[in-house]
């Protein structure tokens, strides 16, 4: 078991297709010791290369990385006592399951008895029990993952799994079913596990640390629900959620909001706030947020047409349109509601459910 912590950690790529270009910025990050974490962001924004060098496959520019305690800054993989799952698994065909259980500690030297006792115990965690005599051919990809990760926990030393993006060739049932046994094997063992993806459903449903990244920066970092319900920046706002918070460009004039396809009055919590901003200013709105009635309503309403509804089986996410600006909503599946008809929303009835950002970050004061 180990704590993580990186500190002042930048990169810099050496090679000739990206030579010069820094991959990271500065990252200081703690994941405790028995953490599920993440590293969340879109493609190209550091968090591969961050997972890289908390396994030893690259060295930092600058900076250093500990495991508890200990600067493993310069230490191979072997010698950090990892375990990395990636896209594709490391899975040997030409023996059983079984046999590439028990790999790691052959090459070890163990006596055959505590291999077997090992391997038995390791296989019933990762919920291959039955599979120990078959060929690694007749299990489904998310159990070729699984035995996969075996391979790392079967070794008693192992402080840390590193997850690289599991799920990428799997499929909707798969990635269900994996997703699940992990979690459930990282709180049996109470393991460090740092998972990468570029999904924010996994990362939400896996990790109870998600550390948020953008262009080689840490931009948030917390719970799901911190990062769902207070996002400190525009950008966590929008890449957070399904579908994410709606994010409105705005002027100030003669007190009121003006998104130059509509106006609201300024809620009355926002005046003091707003006072002499000279920034880019934004609104965020969460979709769930937004009101709707398909009659005029009171003031603070404004007139859209709803341009599409699409059926999540639990809820129904509204596109609304007034002039060049969308708007998201999302109703109860109950809700009788159909396109093309007109529809009058407002997006300051509940105050406190609203963000505001200055070029891109929090408001909060």
């Amino acid at each position: 078991m180990a704590k993580i912590w990186l500190k002042n950690i930048r990169y810099v790529y050496g090679g000739k297709r990206r030579k010069g270009a820094e991959a990271l910025k500065g990252i200081d990050l703690v994941f405790e010791d028995g953490c599920a974490g993440a590293l969340l962001g879109p493609s190209g924004c550091g968090k591969t290369t961050l997972l890289n060098l908390i396994s030893g496959l690259l060295k930092p520019t600058e900076g250093k990385v500990f495991f508890n305690d200990t600067d493993v800054t310069d230490l191979s993989p072997e010698e950090r006592n990892i375990a990395q799952l990636f896209q594709f698994p490391v899975v040997y065909d030409s023996i059983d399951v079984y046999g590439n259980l028990a790999f790691p500690l052959r090459n070890r030297k163990l006596l055959e008895n505590e291999i077997k006792e090992r391997v038995i115990e390791i296989a019933k965690i990762i919920g291959l029990e039955q599979f120990l005599r078959d060929n690694p051919r007749k299990l489904n990809a998310g159990q070729r993952q699984l035995l996969a990760l075996g391979r790392g926990l079967v070794r008693k030393d192992t402080a840390i799994i590193l997850l690289d993006e599991p799920m990428t060739q799997l499929d909707l049932h798969q990635r269900w079913f994996l997703r699940k046994e992990l979690k459930k094997i990282q709180q049996r063992l109470n393991m460090t596990m740092i998972y990468v993806t570029h999904d924010q459903y996994e990362a939400l449903s896996f990790a109870e640390k998600i550390v948020v990244m953008k262009d080689g920066n840490i931009v948030q970092e917390g719970t799901p629900e911190t990062l769902y319900d207070y996002p400190n920046t525009s950008f966590v706002g929008w890449f957070i959620g399904t579908p994410g918070m709606n994010i409105y460009n705005f002027s100030i004039k003669d007190n009121m909001l003006d998104f130059n396809d509509f106006k609201i009055n300024m809620p009355q919590n926002m005046k003091e706030i707003l006072k002499g901003r000279t920034g880019m200013l934004q609104l965020g709105i969460r979709p769930e947020y937004v009101r709707y009635s398909k009659e005029e309503a009171k003031e603070g309403f404004f007139l859209t047409k709803l341009i599409s509804i699409e059926n999540m089986g639990y809820f129904k996410v509204l596109t609304l349109k007034v002039g060049d600006t969308v708007i998201k909503g999302k109703v109860l599946r109950e809700v009788e509601i159909n396109e093309g008809q007109e529809t009058w929303v407002s997006i300051t009835e509940d105050e406190v459910n609203l963000r505001i950002y200055e070029n891109g970050v929090l408001i909060t004061k």
